[in-house]
């Protein structure tokens, strides 16, 4: 942030609100690097990658697993991907971020992705030629790159050869798990990532990787009719880092009204009590999680929440366990009256989305109780009657990726019947839902949508909804 001011004061650079957002949160990783250890790289033997030694009876079973990545932990930082158009201020970025790391990132990388992926490639070429083509030698050259790298900076991720789509997520997830932090530019949003590739449903885990482990930020600047510009990073944030509170405060600037209705204490009441909002600005209210989900509320006082406000930031949001399921039953029914009167959610959360009402430990748990009965994990949308055909696309994606089915939830101890692991799922699948842009820029009035016009007549469509429930 002092190499941008410097640059402003000097005439280098415009000063520009939706850039000084984006350099905000390269500061926030700055911060966190300055203290951050990459932990001593442990390279895998070249026993633990080569298939195990067959016997005449292992020809008739399938092909052997590959060798299993150790979890990425959880001192890594959380690293940033940048996409937007040509001009968009992409390298300079980049070499901003890249030029002022801190004095103690002593193995950093600034790499097209290009020449990156030659390399990965030549490398696992050569790893199969030392010791046979079934070696699974992504781990191996994994460990390599993150010992040179605990900083490794990406320019142009892209990916549209089937060769790479099919390693990129192991070598990503490997990367990550030896504690290399990774910042990326892009021309395109994780999810328009290979899009019409050859078998593109493999490559779906690591776009899911990149959104869940990297800040995703977007630097074209969206203009709508008002001054403040659209925060460059999508509504939900997790860990609850140096990053998360300004992610909020970005949000709460947005889609409340600062210059007309200051942060404010607001009282509502619903059957006589009161509902406190600490802060409340325009038809945005800011809660914890504590304040919201903490206390004995219901839906009543939900719903009254919702005839006031049409934005709602919720910060420090926990993973949830059977230990804590008086409050994921609580957190659902916020969940489905925001989704229902098609307000807007901002979250932070300490776990990404998809772990919010399972653990890690509860998940493995009910895999393994699922594989003991038979139960394994199959592609979404396989016809398997057990799968709820009321669960989003989208929510089949996630589960995928987690290696879970409807069977498997039926073997959390976190809900206790059919009607509450449903409601895990719609909750899941909701949250989803709730973050797209379609679902963000409706009524904000956005020019390519229709400006005010559309702001207009949302309010309408919003205020039917209101007389509705009332």
């Amino acid at each position: 942030m002092a190499e941008y001011e410097a640059r402003v004061n000097s005439g280098r650079l415009r000063d520009d609100p939706h850039q000084r957002d984006i350099i905000q949160s390269l500061e926030d990783l700055h911060e966190m690097l300055s203290t951050y250890e990459q932990p001593p790289v442990q390279h895998p033997t070249i026993e633990s990658l080569q298939p195990p030694k067959r016997s005449f009876f292992s020809f008739f079973s399938a092909k052997p697993e590959r060798a299993t990545i150790p979890p990425i932990p959880e001192s890594l930082p959380q690293g940033l991907y940048m996409y937007g158009d040509v001009g968009s201020g992409k390298t300079m970025l980049m070499d901003l971020f890249y030029e002022t790391l801190p004095p103690n990132i002593k193995r950093k990388t600034r790499i097209h992705f290009h020449a990156f992926m030659q390399g990965v490639h030549k490398d696992l070429h050569k790893m199969k030629i030392q010791h046979g083509n079934d070696i699974d030698a992504i781990p191996f050259v994994a460990a390599n790159i993150a010992e040179r790298s605990s900083v490794l900076c990406f320019d142009e991720f892209q990916c549209t050869d089937v060769a790479d789509a099919m390693i990129l997520r192991r070598l990503i997830e490997s990367l990550m798990a030896h504690g290399t932090v990774i910042v990326t530019t892009s021309n395109r949003h994780p999810d328009d990532l290979y899009k019409n590739g050859i078998q593109r449903e493999s490559f779906i885990p690591c776009i899911n990787l990149l959104k869940s482990r990297l800040e995703v930020i977007n630097l074209d600047s969206q203009t709508d009719y008002r001054k403040i510009p659209r925060p460059p990073s999508g509504v939900y944030h997790h860990p609850l880092d140096a990053a998360a509170t300004h992610h909020a405060e970005r949000w709460f600037r947005f889609l409340g009204d600062p210059e007309n209705d200051p942060p404010h204490r607001a009282v509502h009441q619903v059957w006589g009590r009161d509902i406190v909002v600490q802060r409340a600005s325009g038809k945005c209210a800011w809660f914890t999680f504590n304040e919201i989900i903490g206390s004995a509320r219901g839906a009543a006082d939900y719903l009254e929440l919702m005839r006031h406000y049409e934005a709602f930031i919720v910060t420090d949001v926990p993973g949830m366990s059977h230990k804590t399921r008086d409050l994921a039953r609580r957190f659902i029914t916020f969940i489905d009256a925001i989704y229902e009167s098609r307000a807007k959610l901002v979250m932070t959360t300490a776990v990404p989305i998809t772990s919010l009402f399972m653990s890690e430990a509860e998940l493995s748990e009910a895999m393994s109780a699922s594989q003991a009965k038979g139960d394994t994990p199959k592609p979404a949308a396989t016809g398997n009657p057990d799968d709820h055909e009321d669960v989003s696309d989208a929510m089949r994606a996630m589960m995928d990726d987690l290696g879970m089915n409807m069977s498997m939830l039926k073997n959390s101890n976190l809900f206790t019947g059919d009607e509450e692991r449903f409601a895990f799922a719609r909750a899941l699948s909701r949250l989803s839902e709730m973050e797209s842009q379609e679902w963000v820029e409706r009524g904000l009035g956005m020019e390519k949508k229709g400006g005010k016009a559309e702001m207009e007549g949302w309010k309408k469509v919003r205020s039917r909804w209101r007389e509705d429930s009332a």
